[in-house]
């Protein structure tokens, strides 16, 4: 069984990036590759639903983007995010695409090369690697179905078991005995390896099914790496564990209906958090529970609310179980052919055995003027008794950071850019331990093929 998945995401990533891969390489291969998909048409409600027919609509790469339906449903592709939740209609959509056979292939990646500071008595300096590597592969199955596979890779566990120093963040261990704090964890090499089936029922309406190990059952909005908002920024969000720490669950199954603008799902998943070993495929028990509703009203919103019941999620603290509340709005808008910007407005809540509860707040925005630039800004708050050491008493703590990054076009699928971002903090009751209020700062190098 473990032999199994080792390699199964290897054959599936060289299925997926092998002819995007070499779409990146030849910059004029792009225009050629992809097999035309059409624009539903009024008269046919399954028009569009089919990957290979006709010429593509007019309009550059998001527009066809927008003419293709969903993995999950009768819908703008643009439209889905990380496992099954949805962003704003108008959000790019990066990634190479390709056909071989009835498939059709998407392929992206983004490594960043990070130099992290972290001030105060507390922090730390650290250079590391993080990003992601991600491919998928969709196909028509009979006259209304659609199978998508799709595998994740990290190479976040190259950077170490204690992570890189992030003040104020706790969660997860890097030994399997001490919990990290003012740290935040690698990331699994195994991000996601799933599978998807969804049917049309009528022109607006599908049932789906999604399957992971790893996966991302369904609760909270996007992972912040999905959001347009934040995937710019190197840096996690303090908030990850109270909105979307579960988008690397071993072991997930989400059942689905959409219906225009709507979507209902519920999900049973293994609740318990990886463990300090990065590299494995873990398996369990499915024992916690989610549902969300997700609603799109226009096509710059993206509106979700959920609840998660998780039974054990700490491997220190076993005998803990918490249920979890998240609700969120997202929006984009363009502002040309190659600008857009895009906020975040997220709040989360996690309820412990012992009648504790903790919120955090998070507002997130970018904007990106052009090919070249973007700017990035964040602001969150956390309620948390993780900061000295165990489960003590709880505190108020914020951070608030500031980047950019310019981009440079090395060839039609290929950017390299340079960044930089700086924090300030407020410890709150927690000034003494933290020397005041600490600052931070990261430089970056970033290679994205898209």
């Amino acid at each position: 069984m473990r032999l199994f998945w080792a390699s199964a995401p290897a054959a599936l990533l060289v299925f997926c990036a092998a002819p995007a891969l070499a779409q990146a390489a030849d910059p004029h291969a792009g225009h050629q590759a992809p097999a035309p998909i059409p624009q539903p048409a009024p008269a046919d409600p399954h028009a569009g639903h089919h990957l290979q027919e006709n010429a593509p609509p007019a309009g550059g790469h998001d527009q066809r983007m927008m003419a293709m339906t969903g993995a999950y449903g009768p819908y703008a592709m643009t439209r889905e995010a990380s496992g099954t939740s949805w962003q704003p209609d108008s959000s790019t959509h990066g990634g190479v695409h390709a056909h071989r056979g009835p498939w059709m292939i998407m392929s992206h990646a983004l490594l960043n090369g990070i130099y992290d500071w972290q001030d105060g008595p507390r922090g730390d300096e650290k250079a590391y690697v993080a990003g992601m590597i991600m491919s998928s592969a969709r196909r028509d199955v009979g006259a209304d179905g659609t199978l998508q596979l799709r595998a994740m890779l990290s190479p976040d566990p190259f950077m170490g078991a204690r992570g890189y120093p992030l003040l104020f963040a706790a969660g997860e261990s890097a030994d399997g005995q001490t919990p990290l704090v003012d740290r935040q964890h690698p990331h699994d090499l195994f991000m996601e390896l799933s599978a998807s089936y969804a049917h049309e029922i009528t022109a607006n309406d599908s049932l789906f099914v999604y399957a992971g190990l790893p996966g991302e059952p369904a609760f909270g909005p996007p992972a912040f790496m999905h959001r347009m908002a934040a995937m710019d920024s190197p840096e996690a969000p303090l908030s990850h564990h109270w909105l979307d720490s579960t988008h690397i669950t071993f072991g997930v199954v989400t059942a689905g209906w959409t219906h225009d603008n709507w979507k209902l799902e519920a999900s049973r998943f293994r609740g318990r958090e990886p463990d300090e070993n990065r590299y494995d495929i873990e398996t369990g028990e499915l024992d916690s529970s989610a549902a969300r509703l997700s609603w799109n009203p226009t096509e710059h919103l993206a509106l979700q609310i959920s609840w998660a019941d998780i039974t054990s999620p700490e491997a220190l603290e076993p005998d803990e179980d918490e249920t979890r509340w998240s609700a969120s709005g997202l929006y984009t808008r363009r502002l040309s052919d190659e600008g857009w910007w895009s906020a975040t407005l997220a709040f989360g809540r996690k309820e412990n055995s012992h009648g504790e509860a903790f919120d955090a707040w998070l507002g997130e925005a970018a904007v990106h003027p052009n090919e070249a630039w973007t700017i990035f800004a964040r602001a969150e708050q956390i309620e948390t008794n993780e900061l000295e050491g165990g489960h003590g008493e709880a505190h108020n703590v914020s951070r608030y950071s500031l980047g950019a990054i310019h981009d440079w076009r090395l060839a039609q699928h290929v950017a390299f850019g340079i960044g930089a971002l700086a924090q300030t903090h407020r410890a709150g009751a927690l000034e003494t331990e933290y020397d005041g209020d600490p600052a931070g700062a990261m430089a970056f190098v970033r290679l994205k093929v898209d």
